[in-house]
């Protein structure tokens, strides 16, 4: 089995994850906008992990652009953000990133990664300031845990990575 990791990383949580996965799955490993639709064809299966962005896959056009030439390949993707393993949330992933035929083709995976506010780009910099200020402005017994956590680490980034969260990914991926 020939299997090729494709990942976007804003902050690097993400690709700490592919390349976990890479290793772990004897897989090569590249950048999506290093990525071309010809080079699918070469691997029986494709990983694709983006970071989040507002309950969006970064990245993921790449990959929903070429479905229909992966017809006959195994297909997963997997998306970390700062926010704890929920099923609710990861079914609120799945639906606004994949629509029902997709969820077919795509095996989906959530991984916990971390939030690093000096990694960010200038644009969502600003949008997290606007949500900091709002969060600063609420009483702190209105907070809701996450709100706690993310005012935390704005100044103290935050890793929750862990290489035992990519085994439901692999084992699927080592699954005929």
């Amino acid at each position: 089995m020939k299997t090729l990791v494709i990942y976007k990383s804003n902050t690097g949580f993400v690709k700490k994850y592919a390349e976990w996965i890479s290793q772990d799955l004897s897989a090569d490993m590249i950048e999506v906008s290093m990525a071309n639709p010809a080079m699918l064809c070469s691997y029986d299966t494709i990983i694709y992990g983006g970071s989040l962005h507002a309950v969006g896959i970064i990245g993921l056009n790449f990959l929903k652009e070429n479905l229909a030439k992966l017809k006959d390949k195994k297909v997963i993707v997997f998306a970390a953000g700062a926010t704890p393993y929920r099923e609710e949330t990861i079914k609120e992933v799945r639906d606004k990133n994949f629509t029902p035929q997709e969820q077919e083709q795509i095996k989906f995976f959530y991984l916990r990664g971390g939030f690093d506010f000096s990694k960010l780009k200038l644009l969502d910099k600003l949008l997290m300031t606007i949500l900091w200020v709002k969060l600063k402005m609420k009483k702190q017994h209105e907070l809701t845990s996450d709100e706690k956590g993310m005012l935390a680490a704005y100044h103290n980034p935050a890793d929750f990575t862990k290489k035992e969260y990519i085994k439901p990914l692999v084992d699927w991926a080592n699954s005929c």
